[in-house]
């Protein structure tokens, strides 16, 4: 893998780990209810998680490859239209008001398990493995260790965006009585702005490579 397919692959899922999912509002909520090591713990758990989806895709992409070559490009060309898909919907929140709540969970509620089963069967975690790493793929290459690699750089991404968060939201997990914390309207939409038109470039620039 070249660097310039290392770097647009970072770009492309990047906004993904960073858009608010399943994955890290379970994170936040053991950060909020049992500190930054509740939170590390998720973190440890979905990055878990994703090393499964790692392996059944390293497997599972190379067999494709043997298999049909054709079809490995129609692969392709479904995860363009997932990308335009979460794009649309990025940019559609990003046109909505209102706040992200952030709630907390039972202090030590078997945080590394239930991060694991979060990430196992999050949707948007299979779609990444099974519709967009084949686009950072070359045919013509052996793909499971184009795989493993394109899987080892999204999980290093979410183990590093998750435990930041874990951190920041784990300082004042035991500050005691007081609302939710919220992740304000305005920074949610400019989130959900930036990171649906980054994806919505990455898809452009995939469909017309």
């Amino acid at each position: 893998m070249d660097l310039h397919t290392a770097l647009l692959f970072c770009a492309t899922v990047f906004p993904l780990i960073c858009t608010p999912g399943p994955d890290m509002l379970f994170v936040a909520s053991q950060s909020l209810g049992g500190g930054a090591a509740a939170g590390l713990r998720a973190t440890a758990g979905v990055c878990a998680g994703y090393l499964l989806h790692s392996l059944l895709a390293a497997l599972g992409l190379a067999a494709l490859v043997a298999a049909s070559p054709l079809l490995f490009q129609a692969l392709r060309w479904i995860g363009v239209a997932y990308l335009a898909w979460l794009a649309f919907k990025l940019l559609r929140a990003a046109l909505r008001p209102g706040a992200l709540e952030l709630r907390a969970a039972g202090a030590r509620a078997d945080a590394l398990r239930r991060g694991f089963l979060t990430a196992a069967l999050n949707p948007k975690g299979m779609m990444i493995y099974l519709a967009i790493l084949p686009q950072f793929m070359r045919a013509d290459a052996p793909a499971a260790p184009q795989a493993i690699a394109l899987s080892a750089v999204f999980v290093a991404g979410c183990g590093l965006v998750y435990a930041a968060l874990s951190l920041l939201l784990g300082r004042g997990a035991r500050g005691g009585a007081g609302d939710q914390p919220k992740l304000g309207g305005r920074r949610r939409r400019w989130i959900d702005g930036v990171a649906g038109g980054l994806i919505a470039a990455a898809a452009g620039k995939l469909a017309l490579s």
